[in-house]
């Protein structure tokens, strides 16, 4: 070996040297900001302990604690007699709080919590839709294919039908059921002697639950379709709700909440499915539709009946297609269907019926091809959800936008994440100076301009401004993709351009936005609900990493009103078309305020959770902790309610009304 290939080995091993030094560094300035947010966090406590701690020894060694010592003990055995303390108790709330606290402080302790899941209505609720007058007359096909189905199952949901207070209705019933099983007939031939509504067909045989149905179609007559379990109930008011959506809005396809229970009692709720709006990209991943579906003939004319080859997914096939040719889809959004758990139903093991994945991906793949989108369908972390892969087209420039201000540990570590991570390399990275005052900042530019043609510093000098600034930084980006990106995150999974490029390239996406994690692994964004807080907030925050989240919303890409600009990517064209970050949000609220006027464009917006970074939480900026930054804060949300009140009081489409909006983790809203 030559002085020349000695030379050119040890250059590989210092090289090799230096890529590791990199990384040590950057994982150690990583540790560092974990250490320091650690040790924040612990003198907090330790303060607040401190302190709780000093008014504890203050209460148990004053006189009043100590004289009232066998007072407490005698209270506390009186507690364990419910029969006379509660009585008591009660007694106490009324004399002291009068009338109106005893009432609530009683539905308090004692009520139980309801959610929008009774099944139960009163006689006046009852009375009320029974008599309502409609000015269409639309009659209603239940679609129930039978087979083998237990009796008393048979009964309940029969009855359901039969207690709907709309009764322009049919049931129509195909039954598959084999010899062992001719019971199930006989029970619904005396039931249809005595109901000419109740329509009943014996099939020659199992025809497979497609064909099945479409022998339910054929002997139907109605004007609408309903789709229907042989082992499921409706709502008394289920009807009543779609026809009046039917009267007011004109829809063909209309879907309803629904919830699961087991057990005798259908009150017995084990979960409640509250859903989203229409949204394609959700409905792509998962047939979170599903019950009550319920559709015109005239749209089902168009799609076609149900297909054989989807057999065990049939209804997410129907789904797919409807919704394709659909002229108005609706969403009611209260719980109307009730489905029934028990060991061989999906609702309660999808591993009892491992072909409905195979046939979901079908379904899926075959819309794909439909509607012009090509990509490979994959299982998702949950069973029974899945993942569309589309296919990039080209490799077209993507301008990654980057504001900073001093902290170059913080963009150091999200610059060298994004050479080293990313396996997606067509891109250009524009960071903007904003208003840095050390030396280090700028010697630093300089290194990074050395060590990569592809990046470019621009300086803004006027003062902090988010949506100026990055305003600013478009005017130099070359790509026909943006991506806004602040210096505080860092790049974990390699293909995160690639996973929001698939959605970005597609023309009916306006922003798409990407994962972001705490330090500690649990989840900063997962989507951006628009009420959240009096304005909106993040979902799925401090959630572990890897939980699925509420009915799997926090492993899938599903559309979300909102995404944060910590890291979103867009089309140029879409930025410009909208008008680029609206200057009068300095500081909040100008991601939530773009991506709201980027769906009144007609776009839709995506999140991906396939597109995973970490997120330091704006550390150039600081904390909203003086008076002048409170004030500001404020006014920027006066002026965002001021804008969007329509959409604010309309709410987010994509979170259900049921859901609450003091919290981000998709808790129930409850009424005592």
């Amino acid at each position: 070996m030559d002085e020349r290939e000695l030379l050119e080995v040890e250059k590989s091993k210092v090289e090799e040297l230096e890529k590791r030094l990199a990384t040590a560094l950057s994982d150690l300035d990583r540790q560092k900001k974990d250490y320091n947010s650690l040790s924040d966090s612990y003198r907090k406590i330790s303060a607040k302990y401190e302190e709780m701690s000093f008014l504890h020894a203050q209460v148990m060694n004053s006189f009043a604690w100590k004289m009232t010592w066998p007072w407490r003990k005698f209270g506390a055995l009186l507690r364990k007699i419910k029969p006379i303390y509660y009585p008591l108790k009660a007694l106490k709330i009324l004399l002291i709080g009068g009338p109106r606290t005893f009432i609530a402080r009683m539905r308090g302790r004692f009520g139980v919590k309801k959610t929008s899941c009774s099944f139960k209505i009163s006689k006046k609720r009852r009375s009320i839709e029974s008599a309502a007058v409609f000015e269409k007359s639309i009659k209603f096909s239940i679609l129930v294919p039978l087979y083998n189905t237990p009796i008393k199952y048979l009964h309940e949901m029969i009855q359901s039908v039969e207690n709907q207070t709309y009764k322009n209705w049919e049931l129509c019933l195909a039954d598959g059921s084999d010899k062992d099983h001719g019971e199930v007939g006989e029970y619904v031939k005396k039931l249809a002697a005595s109901d000419e509504r109740i329509v009943y067909k014996k099939l020659e045989k199992n025809l497979g639950i497609s064909e099945n149905t479409n022998a339910c179609i054929d002997i139907s007559s109605g004007d609408y379709i309903a789709l229907f379990d042989h082992d499921d109930l409706l709502h008394p008011s289920a009807l009543y709700k779609v026809m009046t959506e039917i009267e007011k809005s004109g829809a063909d396809f209309i879907y309803t909440d629904e919830a699961t229970f087991t057990g005798k009692n259908p009150s017995n709720i084990v979960l409640a499915h509250f859903k989203a709006d229409y949204a394609p990209d959700t409905l792509r991943t998962n047939n979170y539709i599903c019950h009550l579906s319920v559709f015109s003939r005239e749209l089902l004319n168009k799609a076609g009946y149900f297909r054989k080859e989807c057999d065990g997914s049939q209804d997410y096939d129907m789904i797919l297609r409807l919704t394709e040719k659909a002229n108005k889809i609706i969403h009611i959004p209260e719980v109307l269907y009730f489905w029934r758990g028990h060991k061989n139903s999906t609702a309660q093991d999808i591993g009892s019926k491992p072909y409905v994945i195979k046939a979901a991906h079908k379904a899926i793949e075959d819309h794909l091809d439909r509607v012009g989108l090509k990509g490979a369908v994959e299982d998702s972390p949950v069973p029974s959800m899945y993942r569309v892969k589309y296919e990039i087209s080209g490799e077209p420039l993507i301008s990654i936008i980057i504001p900073n201000k001093d902290e170059i540990f913080s963009l150091d570590a999200c610059i060298r994440s994004i050479f080293e991570k990313s396996t997606y390399k067509n891109f250009e990275i524009i960071i903007v100076e904003n208003n840095s005052t050390e030396k280090e900042t700028f010697s630093y530019y300089e290194t990074l301009k050395t060590q990569h043609s592809n990046i470019k510093i621009v300086v803004w000098k006027g003062k902090f401004n988010y949506s100026a600034i990055n305003n600013f930084g478009v005017k130099s980006a070359k790509g026909e993709y943006l991506l806004f990106l602040n210096n505080d995150v860092e790049v974990i999974s390699e293909n995160w351009i690639e996973e929001m490029l698939m959605f970005a390239q597609r023309d009916d996406v306006g922003a798409v936005g990407a994962m972001l994690y705490y330090p500690d692994d649990t989840i900063q964004h997962g989507g951006v609900v628009l009420g959240i807080g009096g304005v909106a907030g993040h979902v799925h925050k401090n959630l572990n990493r890897g939980d699925f989240g509420y009915m799997g919303r926090a492993v899938v890409a599903q559309n979300m009103s909102i995404v944060t600009f910590a890291c979103v990517m867009m089309k140029a064209k879409v930025f410009n078309e909208v008008g680029g970050l609206d200057e009068g949000f300095a500081v909040a609220f100008n991601d939530v305020d773009m991506c709201m006027r980027i769906r009144k464009a007609g776009y839709l917006n995506v999140f991906t959770p396939y597109a995973e970074l970490y997120h330091y939480e704006s550390k150039s900026r600081g904390a909203e902790d003086t008076p002048a930054k409170m004030k500001r804060f404020n006014s920027e949300i006066e002026r965002f309610q001021k804008i969007w009140q329509k959409e604010l009081d309309a709410g987010d489409p994509y979170y259900n009304p049921n859901l609450t909006l003091t919290r981000n983790d998709f808790s129930y809203k409850t009424t005592r």
